[in-house]
């Protein structure tokens, strides 16, 4: 039996699985201080406790992106806060290759305000 999480990516259509699972995996695998839960009904991610992102996919505009909870403090420039005070969004495109250069590069930085 599938929980929350595992049901959340797998009853999604391609290419939009291949996509999310990719970015579970990989938020995961940066560090091992990161965990995942669902929470507000996403996947949501936790540095050594604490919220750290999460990934948002919304079926009716098909619009992936990964928010950083400590976004204002980040200064990547395909991060954008679209009038948010605090989040910054990371847009993705799941017909294209992630670029995984920049994604390396925002975990980093958002891992650095943990510390």
């Amino acid at each position: 039996m599938l929980n929350h999480l595992d049901n959340y990516f797998f009853s999604l259509e391609e290419p939009h699985r291949s996509c999310l699972l990719f970015l579970r995996h990989y938020i995961l695998e940066h560090s091992q201080e990161l965990s995942e839960q669902w929470k507000f009904n996403t996947p949501f991610y936790y540095y050594k406790g604490k919220w750290f992102c999460y990934i948002s996919y919304h079926k009716k505009t098909k619009k992936i992106y990964l928010a950083f909870i400590l976004g204002y403090k980040m200064k990547h420039k395909k991060l954008v806060s679209e009038g948010r005070k605090q989040i910054k969004v990371f847009y993705i495109d799941p017909e294209k290759d992630i670029d995984v250069k920049s994604l390396k590069a925002m975990l980093n930085e958002a891992c650095k305000f943990y510390k």
